[in-house]
């Protein structure tokens, strides 16, 4: 994944059904000239038993469906269609892997789609989180379907490898383009890897019977068919694994879960709770009570009453190199937290959609060079006379245009979160876990708590944790203060970073401008100070000087002061305690957090549940709470 992912070159061939879509690296159709959408439901979904297998899932049953060439995503939606028509009413899910080395460009996969008009409304819910030709794993997770999608972008070869799951894949659609077009995606160390994801019971099928894929399969033990195929094709291959075949490090049966579904706080009605109500347990609540489980939220003071209560915060990443860009948690998150929360278009949205700009200053120069090959889609490099444009201010930096930078409104998160009716917010002050002698932890508080005892306890108190979780590595503090006051007539019209940041909300007084921020090491203290008012001017006066002058006297301005929490690799705690069994931590998330808490809470939630992971096991190994 270390090269800019290619996007799919296509033909437009013209057919009774409408414009067909073909490779022009491959030299081969998307989809069955006869029926596309037939044949899929004919040789994937039937080939794979699902519409028995879905329909039996019981509650928060979690499936697998994995497929090597995401294309078009016909398949994807197909199986969506079925999804809908026969999932259980209860909180199962359905969950699909997929890997493509070429994606569609959105406009071609919008071309591409338009000739199912059937799965119009599905094709417009992908097509909204579709994510930018990035390498890595994008998530993309449909809520009230019960459904979501990792589509990694990149090499198969390389995609693989980095899946981390406990649970093993229920079906395969081994789909792309015809072995003889494409023979790299059937090649043997790739198919040893769909055996690694794979387990007893899983179940596989393809349009190809070629012999590289009968043989590859039957060499890991594999049971192979070969029924009729769609439309005029003779065959068809089907298979299922039967029993396990001889050991190797790559079909070694997984451990369970850490929480299985037979064994859940929802099962027993037993909420599970969540320890400190800022980003990062709004994150971890809202993963789980979309999967149906209750939560418990306990918080000392209220709902973002910490580092995470400013007005807005600011989306917008400092970018990576794009040869690491499939390992960076910043991009990642910030992708993720815009697709996912985006939908939520109440009478204030999560999600603010404002564009942004990224200044190069002396203190902060952007190496241009290093970013060249993103996709203009997702960055723009601009002159200062474009900045200044765009901003509707006078600027002398150069600068990044973000078409997809956004602010995201915390109050308006929360209210999502704390009305969900299986959530429950408590105010206490929790001193410490104490493991029970039946198992599980009893929550020590200095105030009265209802109900003193969790199975399954995840905190998320920023520098508390290392108070409630001894073994965990030390966190630092970080103060840090934001600035707000009325803004001046010649205020910058969309949001700006240049080592401090601007941006202007609507506030019940009218528009405010919303500047700073200071960054104090080893300070703990939240008191606000007229010094950090000072620096936050400051800053704002070296990229917009007329408009720092402007601004009205400090003595009118308010600010918020909070202490974050952060670790000395500036990545976040992820995942499980060491040492201390049904305790869990997302904390240390700095100042950066609101990017990337969703996509923590997913990863969290994805490991305590045994799931597959929304990142590579390389990236995720790297956040986990055991380092040192």
């Amino acid at each position: 994944m270390s090269s800019a992912i290619q996007t799919a070159a296509i033909d437009w061939q013209t057919d009774p059904l409408g414009e067909i879509p073909v490779s022009r690296q491959f030299g081969d159709v998307y989809f069955s000239r006869a029926n596309g959408l037939a044949e899929t439901r004919h040789v994937f979904l039937e080939g794979n038993d699902l519409s028995p297998r879905l329909a039996s899932l019981a509650d928060q049953g979690y499936f697998v469906v994995g497929e090597t060439g995401f294309g078009t995503g016909l398949n994807v939606l197909a199986l969506w269609q079925l999804w809908q028509q026969v999932r259980p009413n209860n909180h199962s899910r359905l969950h699909v892997v997929s890997v493509e080395k070429y994606p569609l460009t959105r406009a071609d996969l919008t071309r591409a789609l338009a000739i199912w008009p059937e799965l119009a409304e599905l094709s417009t819910q992908l097509l909204q989180q579709y994510p930018p030709p990035l390498a890595g794993v994008h998530r993309m997770i449909f809520a009230e379907e019960r459904f979501s999608i990792d589509l990694w972008l990149g090499d198969a070869a390389d995609c693989l490898p980095k899946i981390h799951t406990q649970h093993r894949f229920d079906a395969w659609f081994l789909d792309g383009f015809a072995p003889a077009c494409n023979p790299e995606l059937w090649q043997n160390d790739i198919l040893s890897q769909i055996v690694r994801l794979s387990g007893i019971g899983t179940t596989f099928a393809s349009f190809s019977v070629a012999g590289v894929v009968k043989q590859g399969l039957r060499a890991h033990g594999i049971t192979v068919t070969r029924p009729k195929g769609f439309g005029r094709k003779r065959e068809m291959l089907k298979a299922y694994w039967a029993a396990a075949p001889s050991a190797t490090p790559e079909t070694q049966p997984r451990p369970a879960p850490l929480m299985s579904a037979d064994a859940t706080d929802s099962a027993s009605h037993t909420p599970i709770t969540i320890i400190g109500a800022g980003i990062a347990g709004l994150s971890c609540a809202y993963a789980l009570l979309q999967r149906g489980y209750v939560v418990r939220l306990i918080d000392a003071i209220a709902p973002l009453a910490g580092a995470s209560g400013n007005p807005r915060a600011l989306l917008m990443p400092k970018l990576t190199p794009l040869s690491h860009v499939s390992e960076h948690l910043h991009t990642l998150g910030w992708l993720s937290t815009i697709r996912w929360w985006s939908v939520w278009q109440q009478q204030q949205p999560v999600i603010e959609a404002t564009c942004g700009l990224s200044l190069s200053t002396d203190k902060q120069p952007i190496a241009f060079e290093r970013l060249a090959d993103y996709p203009d889609t997702l960055v723009q490099a601009q002159s200062a006379q474009q900045t200044s444009q765009q901003a509707g201010a006078k600027l002398k930096h150069t600068g990044l245009f973000l078409p997809d930078a956004a602010l995201l409104n915390p109050a308006a998160l929360a209210q999502v979160v704390l009305t969900h009716p299986k959530l429950a917010f408590q105010r206490a002050s929790i001193t410490a876990l104490q493991p029970s002698t039946t198992g599980g932890w009893q929550l020590l508080s200095d105030t009265p708590i209802t109900d003193a005892f969790s199975t399954q306890v995840i905190v998320t108190a920023a520098r508390q944790a290392n108070k409630l979780c001894p073994s965990l590595p030390r966190l630092a503090a970080i103060r840090g203060q934001i600035s707000m006051c009325d803004a001046p007539p010649n205020a910058p019209t969309l949001p700006l970073s240049y080592g401090g940041y601007c941006t202007t909300i609507q506030q019940a007084g009218g528009m405010q401008l919303l500047f700073g921020a200071s960054f104090i090491r080893q300070d703990d203290l939240d008191d606000l100070r007229l010094e950090d008012h000072q620096h936050n001017q400051q800053l704002l006066a070296e990229v917009l000087p007329s408009v720092a002058m402007a601004l009205p006297p400090m003595t009118t301005w308010q600010g918020r002061a909070a202490i974050r929490a952060q670790m000395s690799d500036y990545l976040p705690l992820v995942g499980r305690v060491p040492d201390m069994h049904g305790v869990w931590v997302l904390a240390g998330l700095g100042s950066k957090g609101f990017a990337f808490a969703p996509l923590c809470a997913e990863l969290l939630v994805a490991e305590l549940l045994g799931e597959v992971w929304p990142v590579s096991s390389t990236l995720g190994h790297k956040l986990r709470a055991a380092r040192t």
